[in-house]
């Protein structure tokens, strides 16, 4: 798990700390690290992985934040975004743990120590009932997929130009090439969705 709280670095630090050195005995350690300073997007987008977290905890108008969280799908992360006060746009991360407290106190009241508490006792209380973590069936042809739900639209960051309408971008399924004649042109680091090997829109950038 990846932790990113560029407002509040001693949350990062602290939720960072919960997972990789729990306090009660016989509970797993789990890797997690609190990412710092400038270009903490860029150090994301070399560090996470397909099947990693990236959790933030930070305020709805974290410029850092808002990108991050906009390019975890393309890099195949599950993103949690912990805060207080207005509420980020619906959908701006997979799960959005969220205090009403409008207060600048909000950093300091405890409400968002006690969201990730939780949220570490209830990944615990998983370990303890591996029930918890079977992946539901949502369809089957057969063949273990379902053609129509792996055929939507995907995000994709854009990793490099191969050659003219052909760029090389990173999913949630790794690296592979598209056709970019719908949309070009075409930078590294640009978002887009792709359907069928083609990219058919530029994603606006989070600001």
């Amino acid at each position: 798990m990846w932790c990113i709280a560029p407002e509040w670095p001693e949350h990062g630090r602290h939720v960072a700390v919960e997972f990789v050195h729990p306090v009660i005995m016989g509970k797993r350690a789990l890797p997690s690290l609190s990412i710092e300073g400038v270009n903490a997007v860029a150090r994301l987008r070399a560090s996470v992985r397909p099947g990693d977290i990236v959790l933030a905890v930070a305020s709805a108008s974290e410029a850092t934040v808002l990108d991050a969280m906009q390019r975890t799908p393309a890099w195949g992360a599950t993103s949690i975004w912990i805060g207080h006060g207005a509420r980020p746009a619906a959908r701006s991360a997979d799960h959005l743990l969220w205090s009403a407290e409008a207060s600048e106190l909000g950093r300091h009241d405890g409400s968002m120590v006690f969201a990730y508490h939780v949220l570490w006792e209830l990944v615990h209380v998983c370990f303890e009932h591996p029930g918890l973590l079977d992946d539901a069936v949502a369809c089957d042809d057969g063949e273990g997929a379902c053609i129509t739900c792996s055929d939507e639209a995907r995000l994709a960051e854009v990793v490099s130009i191969v050659a003219p309408s052909l760029a090389s971008v990173r999913t949630a399924r790794g690296v592979e090439e598209i056709d970019t004649t719908l949309v070009d042109p075409v930078d590294p680091g640009d978002l887009v969705l792709i359907h069928g090997g083609v990219a058919i829109t530029h994603v606006e950038a989070a600001s």
